[in-house]
């Protein structure tokens, strides 16, 4: 599998991981678009939001119980962004659902 994000789980590409559990992996993302902005995938492959289910339903369940620890652990005490794209007009560039936490400044209200 060609997919930039097993390969930082199974940490075949360096990362700056925040968070990590069982179920979760939060790094910092390369190319930051805020003061703080990091990634956080679930440790299984699953493409995008399109492709949760039942089986998977529980890797997003522990992503959710996770970003609140993440983002305060980031200081994000004022607030924070929490973004998934999916498919091609969503902009989703890496194939492997994950979550933006963006926050660390006052982001701007309209997003397009």
């Amino acid at each position: 599998m060609d997919c930039i994000f097993c390969m930082i789980r199974d940490g075949k590409i360096p990362s700056n991981k925040v968070f990590e559990n069982d179920y979760v992996l939060a790094f910092n993302d390369v190319n930051p678009q805020a003061p703080v902005h990091i990634l956080v995938i679930p440790k299984i492959h699953v493409e995008s939001c399109d492709k949760i289910n039942a089986e998977n339903a529980d890797y997003v369940k522990e992503i959710f119980l996770a970003i609140p620890q993440i983002a305060a652990k980031a200081g994000l005490d004022k607030g924070y962004r929490v973004i998934t794209n999916c498919g091609e007009h969503g902009c989703q560039s890496v194939k492997h659902l994950h979550f933006h936490i963006i926050g660390g400044t006052q982001l701007a209200e309209k997003m397009c």
